[in-house]
């Protein structure tokens, strides 16, 4: 077990580089299972997530191998057709590997999933897109069972819209009889990213991007390379960072379009943004003016930075109101800002933050992977000493993020911890 142990009150400036996208990373890794060969996946970020899918894969029969940031991954070998309990309870984005198995194989049975201990996330709008696609499915013993000797086109309306069921429904239509149209599909960039790779392998596929997807279904796909995007959630992190502890802060190999909510944001919150192709320059407020968010699907604002915000806002010279409307209790990270000495209320899904002048350290336990990113950045700024414990979360989603911020001036540490 680690902790993080921050000295706050450093200034941070420079240049910090953003790793390829967590999210994306977990719906390319399954994808291969659709063709045999060997796939290169390039901008691949070393992960506890990304390691937990290659487990998951190689328990399937592919080989997997990172080197740097080139992911290798041999399907050729895939024999087996089932995701254990064992390995699915620790992510949710295990279940991206039941569209491509059922697809390719006729047969999927996969573990209920787990993953972060907030929210009801249910896995209904993958097992519906299954069953319209003609899938036999069954619940049995914890385990989702699929069959089907192929696949057929079929025109699937989603009542949410889910950047997983559009995932798996994507991956299971493109070996698919026929014309299948997704409606109300997830419009998110790392959705973009499966289809364009997925595009590559030879899939025919209308609409990325937009809220109606159309396949056309294929008798095969083949092997192919692909770039990786960057990741979103953490270039939005490190800015609010720049924000709440800058200095200016520039961050570099990000896409500025995917996080275009929230800059407009936090421009309104007093920092001064600049874009270039591919970074975005932070300089921070002299005051933090108060901006209230409400997080909504792409391209609105993303429910993974919610708690960054929260963190923000609870340096700013007033009050704001953070509203969930994705995940209604996605709030497990307020108590802990409380003991930092933020000033937050939570009723139902809403949020109001009432900025202070200053935080205080204190010893705090992230509880999931945003949570931890909001303590760490509320660490920063803290008068005194603050250690974050339970840093496995953070190591879920973010790569070296303790690295990457010595390196632009915080005292932060990785440090062994007895305590859970």
């Amino acid at each position: 077990m680690y902790k993080f142990v921050i000295n706050g009150g450093k200034r941070l400036s420079g240049n910090v580089v953003i790793s390829g996208a967590k999210n994306a990373s977990l719906a390319l890794m399954p994808a291969t299972l659709l063709a045999p060969g060997t796939f290169r996946i390039d901008n691949t970020p070393d992960l506890r997530d990304v390691s937990t899918m290659s487990q998951l894969m190689e328990t399937l029969g592919a080989r997997v191998s990172l080197n740097g940031k080139l992911q290798t991954i041999d399907t050729r070998g895939v024999n087996n057709f089932e995701a254990p309990y064992e390995l699915v309870k620790k992510m949710r984005a295990s279940i991206y590997v039941l569209g491509p198995l059922l697809a390719r194989y006729g047969y999927a049975k996969v573990s209920m999933p787990g993953g972060c201990a907030w929210g009801p996330r249910p896995v209904n709008l993958h097992i519906e897109g299954m069953e319209k696609l003609g899938a036999e499915v069954t619940l049995d013993s914890g385990y989702i069972i699929a069959r089907a000797k192929r696949l057929n086109g079929a025109r699937i309306n989603f009542d949410v819209s889910s950047v997983g069921a559009t995932g798996n429904v994507m991956m299971a239509a493109v070996l698919a009889k026929g014309m299948t149209v997704i409606g109300n599909a997830a419009l998110e960039p790392e959705i973009v990213a499966l289809g364009e790779f997925l595009k590559r392998m030879g899939a025919r596929i209308d609409g990325l991007g937009t809220s109606t997807v159309t396949i056309e279904g294929v008798d095969e796909l083949h092997r192919s390379d692909f770039k990786n995007i960057p990741d979103r959630i953490e270039a939005g992190t490190f800015l609010v960072a720049g924000a709440m502890a800058g200095g200016k802060i520039k961050v570099a190999d990000c896409e500025p379009s995917h996080i275009s909510s929230l800059l407009s944001k936090l421009e309104e919150a007093g920092a001064k943004i600049s874009t270039d192709k591919d970074s975005v320059t932070i300089e921070a407020p002299d005051k933090i003016l108060p901006v209230d968010i409400s997080t909504a699907p792409y391209p609105g604002f993303p429910t993974d930075m919610q708690a960054q915000w929260i963190a923000l806002m609870s340096r700013s010279v007033g009050s704001s109101v953070i509203t969930e409307t994705i995940y209604f209790d996605r709030f497990k990270h307020v108590p802990e800002l409380l003991r930092l000495g933020a000033d937050v209320e939570v009723k139902e899904n809403v949020a109001i933050v009432k900025g202070v002048r200053f935080l205080k350290a204190a010893k705090v336990m992230s509880t999931d992977l945003r949570a931890s990113a909001s303590l760490i950045l509320a660490g920063l700024v803290a008068e005194g000493t603050t250690e974050v414990l339970r840093v496995y979360h953070m190591d879920r989603g973010y790569e070296r993020i303790e690295e990457k911020l010595r390196g632009l001036g915080a005292d932060i540490e990785r440090v062994q911890s007895d305590e859970f």
